[in-house]
């Protein structure tokens, strides 16, 4: 159990930022005025890119997590 833990314990995290910049997302981008003024659309812009930093980090702490499982079960088996 405690290996499974550890196996999953980086998706897991992965998915929770994901989840977290959709959430931000949500909350404070939104979505986009029709005819913004420039000060609405550079909150936008800068809610938007900080969503989807978000967005990526979690994705690439998802997929290094999956990659990372077929090691980590690999050494803690030799063990």
């Amino acid at each position: 159990m405690k290996r499974l833990l550890k196996a999953l314990a980086a998706p897991g995290i992965g998915m929770l930022i994901v989840m977290s910049g959709f959430v931000y997302d949500v909350v404070f981008a939104g979505i986009p005025y029709q005819d913004p003024t420039p000060e609405l659309q550079a909150r936008y812009d800068f809610h938007s890119a900080v969503a989807g930093s978000l967005y990526t980090t979690g994705g690439v702490v998802f997929l290094l997590g999956l990659v990372a499982i077929p090691f980590l079960s690999r050494s803690q088996s030799r063990q």
